[in-house]
This record gives C-alpha cells, sequence and structure tokens, in this order.
C-alpha cells in the first residue's frame, strides 16, 4: 500500500529506532540488529533520513492500508507487558480464525499496546455478532495476560462494559467516588466512561 518495499511474506514486521548521541546509536544499533537476528529475524536498515522516513511511513499506512479491505474497520487497543506481546498476537490469530474474521494487528512494540484492527463489514448482522465476540475474546485474553483495556485509546461508550473486568466492584467503587469528589454535578462527560455511573 505505502510502497516502502517491506516484505509481503513477512508474518510480521518490526521497526526499531534508536535515538541519542552517535556512539550510543551505533552501540545500540548493533545490539538490537544482532538480538533480532538471534531471534531469526532479517534485518533492514535505513540507509539514510529518507529512506527512515519511508519505513514509518508504511506504519502510518497500516490502519488505511486495512480500512481498504472491507468497509468497517474495529480499532482496538488491548495492552499487554512487552514480554506477553508474543503469546497476544498468537491469540489474536486464534481469535481470528475461530470466527472466521480478518484482523490486521499493528502497535507500539516499546510498550505492549497492540491494535488489532478487524476488517468487517458493519452491515453484516452475522459477521458483527461474531466481531463482538472476538472483540471481548481479544480483551480477556489482555487482561489474562496481565494487561490492559486500553494503552491509548481510552475507556469511552466502547470499553466501559469490560471495565469491571479490569479494576473488580473495589476499584469501580473507588473510581465512582473519585468521579463524584471532582465532578460532583456529573457534567464531565456523563456515562462515558463508568458503567452506571454515579
Amino acid at each position: 500500500y505505502s510502497r516502502a518495499g517491506l516484505p509481503r511474506e513477512a508474518a510480521a514486521v518490526l521497526l526499531v529506532e534508536v535515538d541519542g548521541l552517535s556512539e550510543v546509536v551505533r552501540h545500540e544499533t548493533a545490539v538490537v540488529e544482532r538480538i533480532l537476528r538471534e531471534c531469526g529475524g532479517e534485518v533492514r536498515l535505513a540507509a539514510d533520513d529518507r529512506e527512515r522516513d519511508a519505513l514509518w511511513a508504511a506504519r502510518r499506512a497500516a490502519l488505511p492500508a486495512l480500512a481498504r479491505l472491507r468497509p468497517t474497520t474495529v480499532l482496538e487497543d488491548a495492552t499487554v507487558p512487552r514480554s506477553r506481546i508474543v503469546e497476544m498476537l498468537a491469540a489474536i490469530q486464534d481469535i481470528a480464525a475461530r470466527h472466521s474474521l480478518l484482523i490486521g494487528t499493528f502497535g507500539h512494540a516499546g510498550d505492549g499496546n497492540l491494535h488489532p484492527t478487524i476488517v468487517t463489514d458493519e452491515s453484516d448482522s452475522r459477521e458483527m455478532a461474531r466481531v463482538e465476540m472476538a472483540v471481548e475474546e481479544i480483551f480477556a485474553r489482555a487482561l489474562a495476560l496481565g494487561g490492559t483495556l486500553s494503552g491509548e485509546h481510552g475507556i469511552g461508550l466502547a470499553k466501559r462494559r469490560f471495565l469491571s473486568r479490569e479494576l473488580g466492584e473495589a476499584g469501580l467503587a473507588a473510581a465512582r467516588r473519585i468521579k463524584k469528589a471532582l465532578d460532583p454535578e456529573n457534567l464531565f462527560n456523563p456515562g462515558k466512561i463508568l458503567p452506571e455511573e454515579m
């Protein structure tokens, strides 16, 4: 889609950027390259700023590329500890296969923030039912792996029904008390985060 020259046959692509003082960058680049090769990865170093920018442009094009496949995208924001990313990616693939869905996943490996993106058609009610089941399973798996429902997009209306699974009843009660203390009139985004708010 972005024509950045990324390998089409790769199961995954990891973009790693190292910055800092020149000596530190050289050392850290060598360490990262060694680790990636030891793990069976093929390593390609950007030759210059233009090539680096093209690689990052490809990452930024992930969602638009997925959106071209079907009329609807359902983008989620499950985040897991970095040490559990591989397990989470495998779980997402399994969930996609079991529900006969296409899920493309991209994200920010540095903080474990993954964006499983289901490409679907919201006019197909049967498929959307499978999408809902898949989303529920993705969140359940992220929580089981010690993760969270959201790494950057927040809870809001779409995820508030899952919040009790992450916080528990005591956590929800504490959140309600904080909300009540800061917003006694319930003016700030009423009903947007906490289930059965106030």
